[in-house]
């Protein structure tokens, strides 16, 4: 207790002495036993509001013992079945939660994992990816201030999304010891290890296909590869490996002859008495259309948005771009969808008199070196008053921007733009996407607008640079999506000659398995404000009318979503409606018959070996589950640990300082009213 308190403490006493003295013995020498009593009352009552008043701290100290952490983690995925039986694992696992000596020396906790962790006791085997390094990470997220982690891992060791979990780095204190499922044994397998080709391509085209075939073995083999479109084969190679040669690329060009889905499977000939035959073919899937957007990018000199323009617009294989000086003839003009404008200057004039005369879309990029003087007069959609003086200038995303979906594209901790200061003025109805902040100040002044008044579709950006937001994108998301699907729908809007939709629908045309099946919808009403309490369902139907569903789609964030994991291979149409209201958009897509957890069957020894070994821990096999509780029963490191707390308790927590100042007052008071001093 502090020094100043405890003069307080003292203080209060000499307070109390001296008002009881006052009003029992002051100017009064009678000295009978009531007054004292009274008196004694009185200093108490006294006494204890002092104190409550001063309210000193005492410190409690508690006795706990603390636990390491035992996780019990099992792959529920699809390829355990191949290589363990779901009893077997369950029975492993309890025999930790029915040694009692364990429960008391551990914290025990289980969890199932494909691409996420689950807390559940049921083992199915049924998740179609395996995750290792995910789980891992999940468990070294969950808070404990225990100092040992011990992780068993029971799983056949093949993964087929995330991280190398075995580089994964991990807290100090946890120690892995990997329980391994199914046969270690090597077997003799030729596979599809990868094929790579253009998901789009334009009718009359060619496009490249490549694939990859690897054997394991000590053998030499040689197996023919056939490549086939929709059925029909269209390559034939034969392929010649062994145990230094193990795997051999080649490359074809296919031409596409007509529209629409088409599918390639690549399969190479089984070997004899091979164990695992799935990963002998492999497909995938490409769309044939017949329609192409030409985009014209018009500027007079190099800057590094260009590029950044130039790549997320061909990004999408439906649009070509191409870059145009100034001066180009009109007649190549004529041939784009849209015009792309960066920094207009005069030597645009015969553009702009190109655009005014033919209603052609544009996108209208402004920065340090445009000539404002030229862009006030050459268009009639907005005005700015420049005052030549370059400004650096924050985006503020608009979350009420409802011309098209944003998906999931944010502007946290996007870099300025420059631009130069001046007051903007908008002559036309429009909706601005990115607003202004200048010096940490939120200004009510565009960015990055649309212009939606008339038919001829209009953007502005005020502001150069842009290529630091799409390189910020992969910082933060280590992919260029989000920023490229924002400029991919501001482009789509602008070159599309569609009226304005209430419903607008995003979804992909191929999916390589159902769990990434998923399908966004934007529902607007009739102000096109998005509209997050409207109903939106979707009916599905497969082409070969074995499936006909109607599913609800629920709201996240600023768009409609339905997930499709449960679908099986095929071609699907579908329908997204709004309860209530005659909108409707439909589409179809293409799940291919690729399964990820086939590709290997034998348990991936080594790689679990060397995990346990970096973290300090030892690889089992089913049969030494009791080796392993041994282990940890025994072993030093995993003694629970007795620890103290100290907490500082205020002492108006404890209720009976204030019990007994009730009791002093109440008593003093039925003495005085028993004896007539009242």
């Amino acid at each position: 207790m502090e020094l100043r308190t405890v003069l307080l403490i003292l203080l209060a006493v000499v307070v109390a002495l001296a008002v009881v003295f006052y009003q029992y013995f002051y100017k009064n020498s009678k000295r009978n036993p009531l007054r004292i009593s009274l008196a004694i009352l009185r200093f108490v009552a006294l006494f204890c509001g002092l104190l409550l008043l001063i309210n000193p701290k005492f410190i409690k100290k508690e006795l706990f013992i603390e636990k390491a952490q035992l996780f019990l983690l099992i792959d529920d995925s699809a390829s355990m079945r191949q290589t363990a039986s779901s009893a077997a694992i369950a029975e492993q696992v309890s025999q930790f939660h029915n040694v009692k000596s364990l429960k008391q020396r551990f914290d025990i906790q289980r969890y199932t994992f494909g691409t996420s962790l689950h807390a559940t006791d049921a083992i199915q085997f049924d998740k179609k990816q395996t995750d290792i390094a995910s789980a891992l990470s999940s468990i070294s997220g969950i808070r404990s201030n225990a100092n040992s982690r011990v992780v068993v891992l029971f799983t056949d060791g093949n993964t087929t999304l995330g991280k190398d979990y075995e580089h994964l780095q991990l807290e100090d204190n946890t120690v892995i010891y990997p329980i391994i499922a199914g046969d270690t044994t090597a077997y003799e397998d030729i596979m599809i290890e990868r094929v790579t080709t253009n998901p789009y391509v334009f009718l009359k085209n060619k496009f490249p296909l490549e694939t990859t075939i690897a054997y394991r073995g000590d053998q030499s083999v040689s197996k023919m590869a056939t490549i086939s479109l929709n059925g029909t084969p269209i390559h034939r190679q034969r392929l010649a490996l062994n145990a230094v040669k193990n795997s051999e690329t080649f490359r074809i060009t296919v031409k596409a002859e007509t529209a629409g889905f088409k599918t390639l499977t690549v399969a190479v000939a089984p070997l004899e008495n091979e164990q695992n035959t799935e990963n002998n073919h492999k497909t995938a899937a490409i769309e044939v259309i017949d329609e192409k957007t030409r985009v014209a990018i018009i500027t007079d000199f190099l800057h590094p948005d260009i590029s950044a323009l130039k790549k997320v617009i061909a990004a999408n294989k439906r649009r070509t771009v191409q870059l145009l000086k100034p001066t180009t003839p009109i007649r190549t003009l004529e041939e784009a969808d849209l015009l792309v404008l960066y920094q207009p200057n005069r030597s645009f004039k015969k553009v702009y008199d190109y655009i005014v005369r033919t209603n052609t879309s544009y996108l209208t990029i402004t920065g340090p070196k445009t000539d404002w003087a030229f862009l006030n007069t050459a268009q009639q959609s907005f005005h700015k008053e420049s005052q030549n003086q370059t400004e650096t200038i924050r985006p503020v995303l608009n979350e009420a921007f409802s011309v098209f979906g944003l998906g999931d594209f944010t502007v946290k901790d996007f870099p300025p733009l420059d631009s130069d200061l001046g007051t903007i003025t908008l002559k036309k109805e429009a909706q601005t996407l990115l607003y202004q902040q200048i010096r940490g100040v939120d200004l009510q002044t565009p960015l990055l607008t649309v212009f939606t008044e008339g038919k001829q579709r209009e953007a502005l950006l005020l502001g150069e640079n842009i290529w630091k937001w799409r390189a910020q994108t992969y910082r933060q998301n280590q992919n260029f999506q989000a920023f490229d699907h924002c400029i991919g729908q501001l482009v789509t809007y602008l070159s599309g000659n569609a009226s304005r939709s209430r419903l607008e629908v995003d979804f992909n045309r191929v999916f390589n398995y159902s769990d990434k099946a998923q399908i966004r919808a934007s529902y607007f009403d009739k102000s096109y404000q998005f509209n997050p309490n409207a109903n939106l369902y979707i009916t599905l139907s497969g082409r070969d009318n074995t499936l006909s569903k109607k599913l609800p789609m629920r709201l996240q964030n600023t768009y409609y979503k339905v997930s499709l994991d449960d679908l099986k291979a095929g071609e699907y149409q579908f329908t997204v409606a709004v309860q209530g209201e005659n909108l409707k958009r439909s589409g179809s897509f293409k799940i291919l018959d690729f399964n990820p957890e086939a590709q290997q069957q034998p348990a991936n020894y080594h790689k679990l070996k060397r995990l346990a070994d970096r973290t300090g821990g030892q690889l089992y096999f089913p049969d030494a589950v009791a080796a392993l509780q041994e282990k940890l029963l025994f072993a030093d490191r995993y003694r629970p640990v007795q620890r103290s707390r100290e907490n500082s308790v205020p002492l108006i927590d404890f209720l009976i300082v204030l019990g007994v100042l009730i009791s002093a007052l109440t008593l003093e008071w039925c003495i005085k009213k028993y004896n007539g001093l009242l």
